[in-house]
């Protein structure tokens, strides 16, 4: 990928970013109501942001934030696909 078109994601990224953290701030849902599955929406987007910005940032990719982005993702994603055992393949990330 050239340097122009990984800078205009990550620019969008960042923006969409943004967005996803304030409407997470904004909803007052807690667990147990009815908007909670949709606060959660927003959780899992906001986390699959920072994979994108983690996979596209400069260098190397760093293998300790990659963990940390898809141990997220497992975790929040295992409350709308609980019969896969997301969460336990999420631990497996941080056993060694």
């Amino acid at each position: 990928m050239d340097e122009a078109t990984r800078k205009e994601i990550l620019d969008g990224g960042r923006k969409a970013h943004e967005l996803t953290e304030s409407a997470y701030r904004d909803n007052p849902a807690t667990r147990g109501q009815a908007a909670w599955a949709e606060k959660q929406r927003i959780l899992l987007a906001d986390m699959a942001l920072h994979l994108l910005q983690t996979a596209l940032r400069d260098g190397a990719l760093p293998a300790d934030e990659l963990k940390r982005n898809l141990h997220a993702i497992l975790t929040v994603s295992e409350q709308f696909i609980p019969d896969q055992g997301l969460k336990a393949i999420a631990d497996r990330l941080y056993a060694d």
